[in-house]
């Protein structure tokens, strides 16, 4: 029997729009016609407003392996910034040209966005596409209107130019498409890219802040390929792991404390990020901030759509060595996603049920500089409780019988429905109860919260830290505690999802207005 539940778009209804995607437009094609080409000095157009800045090199010890160099986007830096969507190209699976989409021309994804914590900002997003789009600023605290979920839609040829105060703690955010049923294709094709917020208190902390050399962005994703090596735009679980859109990925990092701040953008899967010699490491930081103090693992689950910053203490390894990191994704039950025993099928991939390489950490030449203690404290993070919460809820994850889709409470999603009304300046208490069919990574828009409550057990101390989305098992409660505050509208809303963005597609999204109060 499948192990989920589908239904909406179908593989034909996807594939054409893939297609629609790829045809005609004004595109913007990245010249990659080698794996060199994803090397750390990969530059994108310049966004006006903003200093573009390519990461600097690491001091290189290590010949060639046959391993592609990690792609590290680059760097726009200041309070107005252009991104343009459009149609690309990237050198892929057997170094064949696949078409893509992404933001400023990149092969796939596009720049980090840099912005300061109190500066007010503004981005003009230009849709080259032949279709229409979003852009949404995936856990940031800003107005509905401004938000970029499925209501601020940008038509084909059109620009739509949002701006805020950026009221959120230093931390790595992501921008990503959108549109109602369109998320899951678009994202497939390779749109998205880091928000890195900073803030002085973040940065009077000795931490590996040199961007692209001991501080890493990691966006983790897979895709499968059809028999030209294009992007099979309706894979539910690829059979290729791409590291920053790159396959086989490795990168030279410096023997010393490393950071790396890891995205899952997967349309389904879930990573438990280890080391391949079982090492220990620490996560410093989870989707909106850092912890009060790093938390010690070997083993990091992470759902669609969630980030989390880790270090690694490169110190003790010899010059030339390979740390590998690895998902170990083997041996879970059905319902983990990517758990699933099959290597083909609707919900088959090679990747499935196995632990797996992520990406190759070369060890090369400690820095002048480099950080060789994690302080043991970090910020005083005040998360909201479960006693100050006034208002509770409770929200299902359903499905209605064979061959159906999830939804929240029995209902799909209609963009004409409210689900829930927030009191501005309110504390509330969500559970979000799963059911017994399969796990699910819950998202809500503009607020970061507190996970108070885990019916599986105790809630993990690496998630004690401002959250905007958590991984939720089958038949699973979570409960979190997060304050509307700041923006009210009665006629934008927010949206929560599963950031599995099949499921999104499909109908497990649901919609709230924060409105003043009476």
């Amino acid at each position: 029997m499948n192990v989920e539940q589908h239904d909406g778009m179908n593989n034909t209804t996807l594939m054409s729009r893939r297609l629609l995607l790829l045809a005609g437009g004004s595109a913007v094609l990245a010249a990659c016609g080698s794996s060199t080409a994803k090397s750390a000095g990969t530059t994108t157009s310049v966004a006006t407003g903003a200093e573009s800045t390519a990461p600097p090199a690491v001091d290189s010890t290590i010949a060639s392996t046959g391993y592609n160099p990690l792609w590290i986007p680059p760097l726009l830096e200041g309070t107005t910034f252009d991104l343009e969507l459009a149609t690309s190209t990237a050198t892929l699976l057997d170094g064949k040209s696949a078409a893509t989409i992404s933001y400023n021309g990149a092969p796939m994804w596009g720049p980090t966005l840099v912005m300061r914590k109190g500066d007010t900002v503004s981005v003009n997003v230009k849709n080259s596409l032949t279709e229409e789009t979003t852009t949404h600023w995936h856990g940031v605290h800003l107005p509905a209107e401004m938000d970029g979920g499925p209501h601020q839609v940008i038509a084909a040829g059109a620009t739509w130019s949002p701006t805020w105060t950026v009221k959120n703690n230093a931390a790595m955010y992501w921008y990503h498409p959108h549109a109602h049923e369109l998320t899951w294709p678009q994202l497939s094709m390779g749109a998205g890219g880091f928000l890195l917020v900073r803030d002085d208190e973040e940065e009077a902390l000795t931490l590996p802040r040199t961007y692209g050399v001991d501080d890493i962005p990691l966006v983790l994703t897979s895709r499968s390929f059809d028999a030209g090596s294009q992007i099979i735009a309706d894979t539910i679980y690829g059979d290729h792991l791409l590291a920053n859109g790159t396959l086989d990925a490795e990168v030279e990092v410096p023997a010393q404390l490393v950071r790396l701040r890891i995205l899952n953008a997967e349309i389904e899967r879930a990573y438990t990020l280890g080391f391949a010699d079982n090492r220990s490491y620490w996560v410093i930081g989870t989707d909106g901030g850092l912890l009060d103090a790093p938390v010690s693992v070997t083993r990091l689950v992470m759902a669609p759509g969630e980030r989390y910053e880790i270090v690694i203490d490169l110190g003790a390894d010899a010059v030339g060595s390979i740390v590998t990191m690895q998902s170990f994704n083997g041996g879970y039950s059905l319902g983990y996603p990517g758990g699933e025993p099959n290597e083909s099928g609707a919900f088959g991939s090679q990747l499935n049920n196995k632990t797996f390489d992520v990406l190759r950490l070369v060890v090369g030449n400690a820095t002048a500089d480099g950080v060789k203690v994690l302080p043991n404290s970090l910020v005083k993070n005040s998360l909201w409780t479960a006693a100050e919460a006034t208002k509770q809820r409770s929200i299902a994850i359903t499905d209605t019988g064979p061959g159906s889709p999830f939804t929240f409470d029995g209902l799909g999603y209609s963009m004409d429905h409210i689900a829930q009304t927030v009191v501005l300046d309110t504390v509330e208490a969500w559970s979000i109860q799963n059911g017994q069919i399969f796990g699910h990574s819950f998202h809500i828009h503009d607020v970061q919260f507190s996970i108070v409550e885990r019916s599986s057990g105790p809630v993990p101390d690496y998630e004690k830290g401002w959250k905007d989305t958590f991984y939720i098992q089958l038949g699973e409660k979570v409960t979190f505690v997060a304050k509307f505050d700041d923006y009210a509208s009665s006629e934008h809303p927010y949206m929560y999802h599963c950031h599995m963005s099949n499921h999104e597609d499909e109908g497990l999204m649901g919609q709230f207005l924060v409105v003043d109060k009476a």
